[in-house]
């Protein structure tokens, strides 16, 4: 670094320290405050430009500063009262690490990488790819409409080789002591190499299901030789032109040994599906690989996601193959490989599309499984020290590990107030103007800040609702690994489930009793405000921060009140021409949506009779992507009816073919840009204030709504829950028998 530079930024530093730490009053503190939410408002609203950016963070960085200098030297409890300082300093530390936690988040996305297009290299110089689908449990449609994609990607003949990685038909499991098991291990096995033979692709299993997804990863190595390997989960079907927007970086790169590029999903997770907020707002993970990833790899600090991604089989062999000490072996991979010297990049063009677990016990599950690996990266490769990083590559994999204890804050942010509330454990020294000055506006522009770095991604106060979503279940989670970080084993997120009604999660009841113990406590502690003169003015503050809590849990009812979900094909908006046969008539028709199910279309200048023609059998000829002749579709019609656009029809794929698969895959995946303009149209950003409204809102809403659906199940309880024999005894009758959830994945 320049001495220029290095004394510049000295000074800067020693002002910045001078003016965090300033004496000033009450109202002074506000006045300041209230006059950098009004700059950073007015900054928001200018064209954006690297000067104003620099600006409006440097503005919020002060605020934050202040709280900080004032929260730690002004507002701890006395070390007289020994019980409140014990969980006063609890809840700095707390606090203190989320004050770290944005900083270093202001670090990664500093300044966002967005790369150019790669080149595409001639069929001579393409390297050799081969494409590795694992697979343990999942469906056969699932899997064939990933293989077909896969095979059906544009690169040259010769060159691309598509394996299906079946764990769920490996040696021990055929042979396993369970008849009933090993029969459907055989079964499965049988079908999976038949599956794979009839799409191109080559099936391969081991002896023995070891080291999860890793060893999988690991054994196909050996039965492999291609320069380059693409990676796609079972659920993942990747576009045509994957490999023609990927491949390429790696001959600009000898030492690049990964391409990563985002999940995309076609269906909601619980708690997009049951906000019903799936087609208005941004996904959650688009914040993860639109603005963090994009961060992560200005600093070279890219990571593997575990699917959509190319690695340099080179590279991968040196580290000895997919790393398996962690649950997360893509991450630690890229960790390892990193440390070797070897460089990644982000591609943020969405070319596959994928599942999202449906409901929130599986959501739950996946997270669990994640936070585990992440801790036990942590622990067992602690980024910080580990050799081979810059400290730019230190601090992102720190990070990105590091987030995964939001749950310990999260937890002492809803228990603080309770412990004043309920037991009078003072730990926040703080008047009201005080709490006004520095907390009111250091909440404010903490979230101003998270709005302008994520806006377009990130409604405001979202990432609050899915932290404590988690946060009842991942708790234990940090807890177990940090007593036995060997512990934790891989357990594969369900995909494809269904929920036929309107029903509570079976992991509710913690959600409502966590809920109705703050609504409890905040009419205590606003009894207490008004009826108590000896109560001062920490009990407003407090049973404010109760409050708050409790908008949360309100929406996180929500979130636990499951909305029914009967479709088990995920469709995918397009616009695709197509010629529909139906005995001897032929109609030109234009294709709205597509599922590996079926599809809906609309025909062009003709209409067909209606009630005759359900359940009629049809072909279905749709313009290719490429200049092939289009292959056929045998469809059945199941519903023929009008809206305000006219007449549309429902079809459903009768029996696909090999080649009917790799005709949907076509129509499907055959154009990225499909999948590009789904996530582009979602992407309409809240201002803070509209954000907060609109939580508060939720917050109303959604506990009425799932009061209701409580209600509604206990009446059917009541109902259908005891029946009377015939000798005249009452006995009790199962209503319903709910999914068995394994709980030992929460911890």
């Amino acid at each position: 670094m320049p001495i220029t530079t290095l004394i510049t930024w000295s000074i800067a530093t020693l002002c910045v320290v001078a003016l965090a730490t300033s004496p000033v009053g009450v109202a002074t503190q506000l006045v300041c405050g209230v006059a950098v939410v009004a700059a950073m408002v007015i900054l928001r609203r200018l064209p954006q430009t690297p000067i104003r950016r620099q600006i409006y963070l440097a503005l919020g960085t002060m605020v934050v500063l202040r709280y900080v200098w004032w929260r730690t030297t002004e507002t701890l409890p006395s070390l007289s009262d020994p019980i409140g300082f014990g969980f006063g300093i609890t809840l700095w530390a707390a606090e203190m690490f989320c004050v770290a936690m944005l900083f270093v988040s202001l670090f990664v996305v500093a300044q966002p990488v967005r790369r150019p297009p790669t080149r595409r290299l001639s069929p001579e110089a393409a390297p050799r790819v081969d494409v590795y689908v694992p697979t343990y449990n999942e469906s056969a449609d699932l899997i064939a409409a990933t293989l077909a994609a896969a095979t059906s990607m544009d690169y040259p003949a010769g060159k691309l080789e598509v394996y299906l990685l079946d764990d769920g038909g490996t040696i021990q499991k055929r042979t396993q002591e369970d008849p009933v098991a090993a029969a459907a291990a055989q079964a499965r096995h049988e079908e999976m190499r038949e599956l794979a033979t009839r799409l191109g692709a080559t099936y391969l299993t081991r002896d023995k299901n070891e080291h999860a997804k890793a060893g999988n990863l690991n054994a196909a190595l050996e039965h492999t030789s291609g320069d380059l390997i693409a990676v796609f989960d079972a659920d993942h079907a990747p576009t045509h032109d994957f490999l023609q927007e990927t491949v390429g970086h790696f001959a600009d790169d000898p030492k690049l040994f990964l391409v990563q590029t985002p999940h995309f999903f076609l269906n909601p997770d619980p708690i997009e599906k049951n906000l019903s907020t799936w087609a208005r707002m941004p996904s959650e993970n688009e914040m993860f690989y639109s603005v963090i990833q994009r961060g992560l790899d200005r600093w070279d600090a890219t990571f593997f996601c575990g699917s959509a991604a190319v690695l340099r089989r080179a590279a991968v062999d040196e580290a000895g193959g997919f790393s398996g000490v962690t649950i997360t072996e893509d991450c630690e991979t890229a960790l390892d490989l990193h440390a070797r010297g070897w460089h990644s990049r982000f591609v943020d063009k969405p070319m596959i599309a994928g599942l999202q677990p449906e409901t929130l016990a599986t959501f739950i599950g996946q997270r669990s499984r994640w936070c585990r690996g992440m801790i036990q990266i942590l622990l067992l490769k602690n980024p910080l020290m580990k050799r081979g990083l810059s400290l730019a590559q230190r601090i992102a994999y720190a990070s990105s590990a590091l987030f995964w204890l939001f749950p310990l804050p999260r937890l002492a942010f809803v228990v603080a107030p309770l412990l004043y509330i309920v037991f009078g454990i003072k730990l926040y020294v703080a008047d009201v103007h005080e709490f006004v000055a520095y907390t009111i506006t250091y909440m404010i522009v903490n979230m101003l800040m998270q709005n302008y770095l994520y806006g377009r991604v990130r409604w405001p106060w979202i990432s609050e609702l899915y932290e404590y979503v988690q946060m009842p279940y991942l708790v234990g989670a940090i807890v177990s690994v940090i007593r036995n970080p060997r512990k934790p084993t891989f357990n594969v997120t369900a995909k494809g489930l269904t929920t036929e009604s309107a029903r509570l999660s079976e992991l509710a009841p913690r959600y409502f009793a966590i809920f109705g113990v703050l609504a409890i406590a905040s009419v205590v502690a606003f009894q207490r405000f008004l009826s108590d003169p000896e109560v001062n003015d920490l009990m407003l503050v407090v049973g404010l921060w109760n409050t708050f809590n409790l908008v949360i849990a309100g929406v996180a009812l929500g979130v636990v009140a499951e909305r029914p979900e009967r479709r088990r094909n995920q469709r995918l908006d397009v616009v695709r021409k197509a010629e529909l046969l139906v005995g001897s008539e032929s109609v030109t028709v234009v294709i709205e949506d597509v599922s590996i199910g079926g599809v809906r279309l609309r025909p062009l200048g003709a209409t067909l009779s209606g009630p005759r023609m359900t359940g009629a059998l049809a072909t279905l000829l749709v313009e290719r992507s490429d200049p092939a002749r289009p292959i056929p579709i045998s469809v059945i019609i199941r519903r023929v009816a009008s809206d305000e656009h006219g007449q549309f029809v429902g079809m459903q794929f009768k029996e696909l073919t090999s080649a009917g698969y790799l005709a949907v895959a076509d129509l499907m995946y055959g154009r990225a840009e499909v999948l590009d303009r789904f996530r582009e149209r979602r992407r309409s950003g809240r201002s803070l204030f509209a954000g907060s409204l609109q939580f508060l809102t939720w917050a109303i809403s959604q506990t009425g709504r799932a009061v209701r659906v409580a209600t509604a199940e206990r009446g059917e309880s009541a109902d259908a829950g005891t029946a009377e024999p015939q000798d005249g005894r009452t006995v009790a009758v199962p209503v319903k028998v709910p999914v068995p959830v394994d709980k030992t994945r929460f911890a």
